[in-house]
């Protein structure tokens, strides 16, 4: 099943399980009024199925505005997973290729902070590229939606957006190439109940159009991801506490070519098989 936040026609944040591709219910005239909190329960999507039987408001896609799927929850991000992540960071920059081709290998990952919630943008929303970077591309990405315990409770769709020429010129600067306003997108849903083994059949899609012409597309599949999920939730849980859950995203193997970037106006779509697709514009900050 999946979860959803959206925003009545009174502008009010709601809960809601989607039905299919054009219907939501409204779960939070049930006692359902964040996300977290209901993924804290021993077993979401066994509660999910029984608020979904109840007379419950029912709304269409149309009617709402969806808002992304994250509330008091921390972002971060695991970096060099995929092979082509691996080679793409390693050409940025003679001077970080050795480092990035040890993080893949190395027991440790890469984590890194990513986002603040109130920093993250949601489906039709728009996502930012700096003013002060020439190279500029999106991330698509698998998102595991994590709860306090450090349980993977949900997946969603995020959209790590990367300055690779400011990342590219010196290690150091890898948080400017990728914490500023606008630079993290996620949604539109969570889907709960699935496994790594479920979620690793899965395919990751990436479309950017540019007016009418597609300008980029490229797939991969979420099998190609080296680490286990529970080894890189793991990671991020040492020495820390989440009270409210995280959203942790897990690295992009789609990477487009060394002479594209992205542009104002341009149109990022990103599908994953077993979610459903995010689609956001592009603005500068």
């Amino acid at each position: 099943m999946k979860l959803c936040r959206f925003k009545n026609r009174g502008g009010e944040a709601h809960i809601g399980s989607v039905v299919d591709s054009e219907t939501i219910i409204d779960l939070t005239p049930a006692g359902v009024s964040t996300v977290s909190e209901l993924l804290e329960h021993d077993d979401p999507s066994a509660d999910l199925e029984t608020l979904s039987r109840q007379n419950l408001p029912r709304f269409g896609l149309h009617q709402v505005r969806l808002l992304p799927p994250v509330e008091r929850q921390e972002v971060w991000a695991v970096g060099v997973t995929y092979l082509r992540s691996k080679k793409a960071r390693m050409d940025e920059s003679d001077f970080s290729a050795t480092a990035y081709d040890r993080v893949y290998d190395a027991p440790r990952p890469e984590l890194f902070f990513k986002a603040m919630p109130h920093k993250v943008v949601g489906p039709a929303e728009s996502v930012g590229i700096r003013k002060d970077a020439k190279w500029n591309v999106p991330e698509p990405e698998l998102a595991f939606v994590i709860n306090s315990r450090g349980r993977i409770v949900g997946f969603t769709i995020g959209n790590d957006m990367s300055s690779r020429d400011i990342e590219g010129e010196n290690l150091l600067y890898l948080p400017q190439a990728k914490i500023y306003d606008r630079s993290c997108a996620l949604g539109p849903f969570v889907r709960v109940g699935a496994n790594e083994t479920e979620a690793r059949t899965w395919s990751i899609r990436l479309r950017i159009q540019r007016g009418q012409k597609t300008v980029f597309e490229g797939k991969t599949s979420i099998a190609n991801i080296k680490r286990n999920f529970d080894e890189l939730v793991s990671y991020l849980f040492r020495s820390q506490t989440f009270p409210d859950g995280a959203i942790l995203l897990t690295g992009t193997g789609i990477v487009p070519a060394d002479d594209f970037t992205l542009a104002a106006g341009d149109i990022i779509r990103i599908e994953i098989s077993g979610i459903g697709t995010l689609e956001n514009s592009v603005v500068v900050v």
